[in-house]
């Protein structure tokens, strides 16, 4: 497989077997001659935005403090210790998608997105870990990162972040602009800003099994049918009243064990729960939208490309899109696996492409969750 300068020469499936959820990585100008793809202004534009999640941290006389965007207006860039927290900036800025993009070794169903965290000196959001693996790559200005494999992750209590007890560093990195750092998740780790800096911090989706267990079951609730309604024919007269009785229990505890659900359950489930947008994030359709047989005409010529904002997967017949789920036809999935894998079609693609298909994407395309090129 082809070495990636982006993991310091390493493939994609060397980094797999040798760091990715075992050790960290530094890779020194993983992308050289990095500039910022935003400008300070133009990410303090996102922060004020209500469709865009940012948070405001700050230390002042040793008291940390966060705020929850959007934010009218920012410390000013003089001001030491504060750090503005930028979630999901691909899903508004071109380029920042483009460099998510190269992160696709890993799966979509675990790539999650690209926050940029601005600091002035000396800022930060202190010791901590996530639960998650992360890239950090330097974007503007030098951070110091100090990081540990430590055991010990309790929490000081009391504190508006999570910001470790204990933390005892084991290694330390001043990362340039195109420096970047792989953690595994639950790798204790500070960074600290060297004068005004900015990171891009590339993270992933990992859901806790609690989070998907009551997922799952609110989505079989749909599914679930068990007939009949309980009747006791064969009750006796009870001494206790306000006991329930040994043969109601056993009588509902047989009927609920009837549910049962497949390896097909838990596809379609994940695959709906895998490409849910984030509830802030909307779709933007177009002002003049094109008619079937005109959309059908310019997506020849032009091809067409996924929103930054969507979400598709697939498995087998299954196609998920923003948290849709079809089943595709044998003549339907080459084209629409290619558009999930690719992120856009070509004219040709789409010239080929089946009425079935083409109406799907019509209707994608009216919705915003597609577009023409």
């Amino acid at each position: 497989m082809q070495k990636l300068s982006l993991l310091g020469g390493l493939s994609p499936a060397q980094f797999l077997k040798d760091y990715w959820q075992k050790k960290p990585l530094l890779i020194r100008q993983a992308i050289p001659g990095f500039h910022p793809l935003l400008t300070r202004d133009a990410l303090f534009q996102l922060a004020a935005r209500n469709d865009v999640e940012s948070r405001l941290v700050s230390r002042f006389k040793q008291r940390w403090d966060m705020q929850h965007g959007p934010f009218d207006a920012l410390p000013g860039a003089s001001r030491k210790a504060w750090t503005l927290l930028v979630q999901g900036a691909n899903l508004h800025n071109e380029a920042a998608d483009t460099l998510l993009q190269q992160f696709r070794f890993i799966p979509d169903a675990r790539l999650d997105d690209l926050m940029i965290s601005y600091a002035t000196d000396a800022g930060g959001v202190g010791p901590h870990f996530d639960s998650y693996d992360v890239f950090l790559l330097q974007a503007h200005g030098q951070r110091r990162w100090r990081i540990s494999k430590q055991k010990d992750l309790s929490l000081i209590a009391g504190l508006p972040l999570k910001i470790l007890q204990n933390f005892k560093p084991e290694e330390e990195f001043v990362l340039e602009p195109g420096d970047m750092l792989y953690l595994p998740p639950q790798y204790a780790h500070d960074g600290i800003a060297i004068g005004e800096c900015m990171t891009y911090s590339i993270g992933f989706r990992a859901p806790a099994y609690q989070e998907l267990g009551e997922a799952f079951l609110q989505f079989m609730a749909e599914a679930v049918e068990l007939p009949g309604r309980y009747a006791d024919p064969d009750l006796s007269p009870t001494r206790n009243p306000a006991e329930i009785g040994s043969g109601m229990l056993t009588r509902i505890a047989e009927e609920l064990s009837k549910i049962r659900f497949t390896r097909e359950d838990i596809t379609i489930f994940l695959g709906e729960y895998l490409s849910e947008p984030k509830p802030n994030v909307f779709f933007e359709p177009p002002q003049r939208p094109l008619n079937i047989e005109r959309f059908s005409r310019s997506a020849a010529r032009r091809g067409i490309a996924l929103s930054p904002r969507t979400r598709m997967l697939y498995r087998g017949v299954h196609v998920f899109i923003n948290g849709e789920s079809f089943i595709a036809g044998k003549n339907e999935r080459r084209p629409l696996h290619d558009l999930a894998n690719a992120r856009r079609l070509d004219g040709a693609a789409i010239q080929a492409a089946s009425r079935d298909v083409l109406e799907s994407l019509h209707a994608w395309y009216r919705d915003g969750w597609i577009y023409l090129p």
